[in-house]
């Protein structure tokens, strides 16, 4: 180990000479020197040393007034003294001031080797100590920071650190930041980065890997932009990393005490998540995301019971709609887990598999795997494009022969032409989208749903006219139109004439039927 030596004296070959025998020692020695007592207390002000050797009589400041002021304002400074016999006096007055030895001049150079190797020998052995408490006072702090962060909590680790250590140290955090690589890069990258972090953000903070591909920082002040702070850490990652290799950070929301520390932990982990939705975005800031997210699951929950229900209605352009607004959700940094967002689409995956009867299980496995083993989420959105392309290819082949379906509206119009009838309506009895039954019903019939319904309410009133003396407003009503201006304006739109006229003009053809039986 290297110690910091200043020599005080105002004789310069006193100096020298000093110089010179601690160069004759074998140890690695800074050495500073000073003419007074006053220069040499000016300029501990601003340096450390680890020991002081001064002369006694100086002029400005003596040795003894120096001694006085260093074991007040510098107490853990070795001291030593050296002067003639006649200032005996002088030396006992400095034992007060926690001089370690007394060497008389002139200097012999035997004695002052075995007074210095005694001082070193005790820097040595209390810099050992200092070293093995300040190992053992981090394994403590590594150990209970390890155990907050995999889910101890607070109460837990002051149970196991009982009797050992305080856990004051715990409240004095006041934010974290998290870092993440995608590549092994943490090991053995602690000293560099701690220096360079710390010169960088002017902060104090302690540091614990995690894994190769993850650190975390606990900063010990709440100050700056934190936003800028971010970018700064991820800079010097940059420059550390090599060509093509990324690095993220994740800035924690503020701590009120050491309670918290678990809870931001978790945070961080959630913020970190953001690079599945955003590979672009390099740096995750706590603010505002809890509440955002609360609100979009809450639409993510209409969206999932939409999307299923236009699987089950084959509903392909609602489906697609729906699907893409729902992707929309999960790209906006909403602080959702990937495990929460494959599960929501592997869920949506299985229902749609259900919907293709020529798909098998096996197969839905398949794309279930896939889906949970992408990185991204655009990865999903492909699984997801995918898949709906094939319940819609599906849809497609079977169009032609959805006879069944529409032969099933055809018939429940014929039962119930009088009473209200729209698209959604008759769509729900089939089990198909309304969109999609048009389609269908067009191509199978060659013309719209709304026109049908016309004409079987045309055709049932036509039928009334000729075979009962019903009122025309009773037929109307009948017939779905409880409107019977409305009524009377189709019927003269689908058949030419009004109801009141095509009943005249039945009328008239039945009387000259009869007069040419009669005949």
């Amino acid at each position: 180990m290297m110690y910091r030596i200043i020599i005080v004296d105002d004789e310069k070959i006193e100096r020298t000479g000093i110089r010179f025998l601690l160069g004759q020692m074998n140890r690695e020695f800074e050495i500073f020197e000073a003419v007074n007592g006053k220069d040499a207390l000016e300029w501990l002000e601003q340096n450390r040393v680890d020991v002081l050797l001064t002369d006694i009589k100086m002029p400005f400041m003596n040795g003894i007034e120096l001694l006085e002021q260093v074991s007040v304002k510098y107490p853990e400074i070795k001291k030593l003294i050296f002067s003639g016999y006649g200032e005996f006096e002088y030396a006992r007055q400095a034992m007060r001031f926690g001089v370690e030895e007394y060497i008389l001049k002139p200097v012999d150079p035997a004695e002052f080797k075995n007074v210095m190797q005694k001082i070193v020998d005790g820097l040595d052995s209390e810099k050992k100590e200092e070293n093995r408490k300040a190992a053992e006072v981090s394994f403590f702090k590594e150990y209970v920071l390890n155990a907050i962060v995999n889910g101890a909590g607070i109460e837990e680790v002051e149970r196991r650190a009982r009797d050992c250590y305080d856990l004051d140290f715990l409240n004095g955090y006041k934010r974290l930041m998290l870092l993440e690589t995608d590549t092994d890069f943490f090991a053995g990258r602690q000293e560099i980065l701690t220096e360079q972090i710390g010169e960088k953000l002017g902060m104090s903070f302690d540091y614990l890997n995690l894994n190769p591909q993850q650190s975390l920082l606990f900063f010990t002040e709440e100050k700056g932009d934190w936003k800028k702070n971010a970018r700064l850490v991820n800079e010097i990652l940059e420059g550390e990393l090599e060509n093509g290799q990324k690095s993220y950070v994740a800035v924690s929301s503020g701590l009120k005490d050491g309670t918290q520390l678990g809870e931001r932990c978790q945070e961080l982990e959630l913020l970190m998540e953001n690079r599945f939705y955003d590979l672009e975005c390099r740096e995750y800031m706590a603010e505002n995301e809890a509440e955002r997210a609360e609100d979009v699951r809450l639409d993510d929950d209409t969206l999932m019971k939409q999307m299923k229900q236009d699987i089950r209605t084959k509903d392909i352009l609602s489906l697609k709609e729906h699907c893409g607004r729902l992707f929309q959700n999960c790209s906006q940094n909403v602080g959702f887990s990937q495990i929460y967002v494959k599960f929501m689409f592997s869920s949506l995956l299985k229902f749609l598999y259900e919907a293709i009867p020529e798909k098998t299980e096996k197969e839905l496995n398949v794309e279930i795997e896939l889906l949970y083993h992408t990185q991204s989420l655009e990865g999903i959105r492909n699984i997801m494009e995918k898949n709906i392309g094939l319940l819609e290819r599906q849809a497609a082949q079977n169009a032609p022969g959805g006879h069944r379906e529409v032969e099933a509206v055809k018939r429940y119009i014929y039962g119930h032409y009088g009473e209200e009838l729209s698209i959604e309506m008759l769509a729900e009895q089939v089990y198909m989208a309304p969109s999609y039954l048009s389609t269908v019903f067009k191509k199978e019939t060659g013309q719209n749903l709304s026109k049908f319904i016309k004409a079987c309410r045309m055709e049932k009133a036509r039928e009334m006219l000729e075979s009962t003396h019903e009122k025309i407003v009773g037929i109307s009503e009948k017939v779905g139109y409880p409107n019977v201006s409305y009524f009377c304006q189709s019927f003269r739109e689908y058949f030419g004439v009004s109801p009141q006229k095509y009943r005249d003009m039945g009328d008239t053809t039945e009387e000259n039927e009869e007069d040419k039986t009669l005949a």
